[in-house]
């Protein structure tokens, strides 16, 4: 009796360890089968999605929340789900936007980076067309640099350091990090957008041009880029090749208006001219005046001559 009992209690024993075996490797499975799946998913989620146009104006609540309008077009607030919020674009009807938009879903499309803006879809409907992008609260570079009558949107030395390093550090991926060098032809404050903590992301890949890491020089029938950061050998030939330095020009304009607070070209100063904004910089740089944005400590000073003298030399 009390043998048979120690038997039964052991195969007792041994059932529940087979038990918990098997449970143990269904566990392990399902947990297999669910972190294949969500691969899968995060997978096609980094490639931008097509849209109907009918799907754009479900996502932007027939076009409700106006963000911003340009020559490109109009941008407006969008939801894909209750947490996920997105910008789109909606581009004109006009010539060049074929072009354009190819370029950004093409381009855009291939790289990810932690300072480039993320394209999330697209929508080519007949004659519509629209980019769907991540959602970033605070909007452009532009507003907290240039906006004098708003005292919150001015940004601390720190934080406008930490900017310009995001910036570079964009510029060096699309430039060094791909298959293929990027070159963006349109580096500005207006196109550079800023998370809710402020992180800067390159945005606007409509004027980019493809070309191999081994080209010295790319060739080009048409400007590119927005007058006042437009590098001079853009403008002519007279004064080089177009190379990758054009968007290391531009980051050098985009720099020093950091630090100035204004527009490189500024109709609201007398005589204004990009050589008189940069004379302008050197000036105060060589004999230490402030500059527009307020210095509030002694450590903010070397930052800006900081940031001066590296957009002063990417100029050069």
């Amino acid at each position: 009796m009390y043998a048979s009992a120690i038997f039964g209690f052991f195969l007792l024993v041994l059932v529940i360890i087979m038990l918990s075996r098997v449970y143990s490797s269904d566990k392990v499975e399902r947990d297999n089968r669910v972190t294949f799946k969500k691969f899968l998913e995060d997978y096609e989620a980094l490639k931008p999605s097509r849209y109907s146009y009918a799907d754009v104006k479900r996502i932007t609540s027939q076009f409700k929340d106006k963000l911003g309008q340009g020559g490109y077009g109009t941008v407006y607030k969008g939801k894909l789900s209750d947490e996920v919020f997105v910008a789109v674009k909606i581009l004109n009807n006009s010539q060049g936007n074929g072009e354009e938009f190819i370029n950004e879903v093409a381009i855009m499309g291939t790289i990810h980076h932690v300072n480039i803006v993320r394209l999330i879809g697209f929508c080519a409907d007949r004659f519509k067309r629209a980019l769907i992008y991540e959602y970033l609260p605070n909007e452009s570079l532009e507003k907290f640099i240039f906006s004098r009558a708003i005292k919150n949107y001015l940004l601390s030395w720190k934080k406008l350091q930490e900017i310009a390093i995001g910036i570079e550090k964009g510029i060096e991926y699309l430039h060094q990090g791909c298959d293929q060098r990027i070159l963006h032809f349109d580096i500005k404050p207006h196109n550079i957008l800023l998370d809710h903590n402020f992180n800067p992301k390159i945005s606007d890949f409509g004027l980019a041009k493809l070309c191999s890491k081994e080209q010295s020089a790319v060739s080009m029938t048409v400007i590119r880029g927005t007058m006042g950061y437009i590098a001079p050998e853009v403008l002519s030939r007279n004064f080089g090749n177009v190379s990758y330095k054009s968007d290391v020009y531009s980051f050098g304009m985009l720099l020093l208006e950091m630090v100035g607070g204004r527009k490189n070209i500024d109709v609201s100063v007398e005589s204004s001219s990009q050589v008189y904004f940069l004379e302008w910089i050197y000036n105060h740089l060589d004999i230490g005046e402030e500059l527009h944005i307020r210095i509030e400590e002694e450590r903010d000073v070397e930052i800006a001559k900081k940031l001066a003298i590296v957009g002063l030399s990417c100029i050069q």
